[in-house]
């Protein structure tokens, strides 16, 4: 399945909203495999009031929430989660994460997230975040899919 989707194909898919929906879209998605997504970081965002006036940078721990939620989408569509319509993925750990340079209002980040391991309860997969080309952050994320509380 290679398909491309926009937000609200993704609220389908995650239960997060505004202000904490933070992937625009989904330009490929090679179930079991992996997902290219998209986010348009612009000034008018929250977290841009305090980190920092007059300097806004986005924090990396958003951008590592993004690249978790574009794994999200991932192991929701695979076939590990068919069948499990009252769960959820729940984040559980990151390694290997680093951070390469700051994000801005008026970038683009491309995640690119692949399957590293799909079982029928846990997800680990490996994130990298792009901005024109150049790598910004990237991590290895693990993800149970467990049942809604």
């Amino acid at each position: 399945m290679d398909e491309v989707f926009d937000v609200e194909k993704i609220m389908g898919f995650l239960p997060h909203r505004y202000p904490f929906l933070l992937i625009d879209r989904v330009i490929e998605l090679v179930r079991d495999k992996r997902i290219v997504a998209i986010k348009n970081v612009t000034f008018n965002e929250p977290q841009f009031q305090g980190h920092f006036p007059g300097n806004p940078v986005m924090p990396g721990v958003l951008i590592i929430e993004a690249m978790a939620q574009a794994g999200g989408v991932l192991a929701v569509t695979s076939s590990a989660f068919e069948g499990k319509k009252n769960n959820l993925i729940y984040f559980m750990a990151m390694d290997k994460v680093r951070f390469r340079q700051p994000v801005v209002p008026g970038d683009q980040i491309v995640f690119k997230v692949e399957v590293l391991k799909l079982k029928t309860k846990v997800a680990k997969i490996k994130g990298e975040a792009f901005v024109d080309d150049n790598l910004v952050a990237e991590a290895e994320l693990l993800a149970l899919i467990g049942e809604k509380t």
